[in-house]
């Protein structure tokens, strides 16, 4: 038997649609694409199509800068796309081979009080946002705060983290997106030997090492090889856009804050496009956080026009830091 709808019942239900007053649909319109430019659309904006929508969109100049996808069907809270700020191109990727379960901008681990809030089904452990919502925002930055529980179904929640998001245009060729984490331990919490860890990004593939881009570290070390297991203040990629004309050349990067509790922190890279400033692969005891007590994380991921010379990564971060 067909199980397309018929004409008719088609017909009737699209009908019933269009008797629907326009400002039921009003919000929902919004998050669609405009094929032409909005009235003062030339600053950021930022929106849910309602509140406790589990995502945030930002725009700039009406065009996708990024968007904060919270729904509780999901592993873990991600950011995807994270546009480039010249091709308006994804720096990331949503999923990819040959580990699709990388969703382009996270926090998350793996070995966790025995869970697995990285990767493998929900069943072994999932993040789970509260709710995400909007801060303040102006015409060049917007806030996003969510608070997340990390459990098992139909299991106590372990730990849990508040997270402040800024996302910030700081220019016609670098927009910046910071993060603010308060990892507490709701119970004994206890982390063991895991590549599977923390803040972390995968780029697209045509920045990563493997399809002729570029990734490099502040201490001027290059590929997989020369940055993998090494402390740096900043690790990146960096390469030509690909189908883009005019020899496009744009770059993602994580900054790592001196203040974080592991600090000067060594970095999990692969030329495939994947970086993490993550103590935890390179551990010899189980990592432990008493209930009760928390780590403040802070990180902030540059988006930028030409390599990281260009983007003045250095400079960025040091004055990150002073700030």
């Amino acid at each position: 038997m067909c199980s397309c709808t018929p004409r008719r019942s088609f017909l009737k239900h699209s009908l019933a649609v269009a008797a629907v007053p326009i400002g039921a649909h009003l919000a929902a319109l919004s998050a669609s694409a405009q094929s032409e430019p909005a009235p003062e659309s030339d600053k950021l904006s930022v929106y849910q199509v309602e509140p406790g929508n589990p995502q945030i969109w930002v725009r700039w100049a009406n065009r996708v800068l990024t968007s904060y996808r919270a729904h509780r069907s999901q592993k873990y809270p991600y950011m995807y796309p994270l546009s480039g700020p010249v091709s308006g191109l994804s720096l990331t990727t949503e999923t990819a081979l040959p580990w699709p379960h990388h969703r382009s901008l996270l926090f998350a681990c793996d070995r966790v009080n025995g869970g697995n809030y990285w990767q493998e089904r929900l069943a072994a452990g999932q993040i789970l946002s509260t709710g995400p919502r909007l801060g303040k925002s102006t015409p060049e930055s917007a806030e996003i705060f969510d608070s997340c529980q990390w459990k098992k179904p139909d299991g106590p929640v372990v730990c849990k983290d508040e997270r402040k998001i800024t996302v910030t245009v700081a220019g016609p060729r670098l927009r910046l997106i910071d993060w603010e984490i308060k990892w507490t331990a709701v119970e004994d919490l206890t982390v063991s030997q895991t590549n599977h860890s923390l803040f972390a990004l995968r780029a697209a593939e045509d920045l990563s090492v493997s399809s002729g881009g570029s990734l490099v570290n502040s201490e001027g070390q290059l590929g997989e090889k020369g940055t993998f297991g090494k402390p740096a203040a900043w690790c990146g990629y960096h390469g030509r856009r690909q189908n883009v004309p005019g020899n496009v050349v744009e770059g993602i990067a994580i900054l790592d804050h001196p203040r974080n509790p592991w600090s000067p922190c060594p970095w999990f890279t692969r030329d495939y496009g994947f970086i993490s400033p993550t103590p935890f692969n390179f551990i010899k005891e189980p990592w432990q956080l008493p209930a009760g007590k928390s780590v403040l994380l802070r990180y902030r991921v540059v988006l930028h026009a030409g390599d990281h010379r260009d983007a003045g990564l250095d400079a960025l971060h040091k004055a990150w830091v002073a700030a």
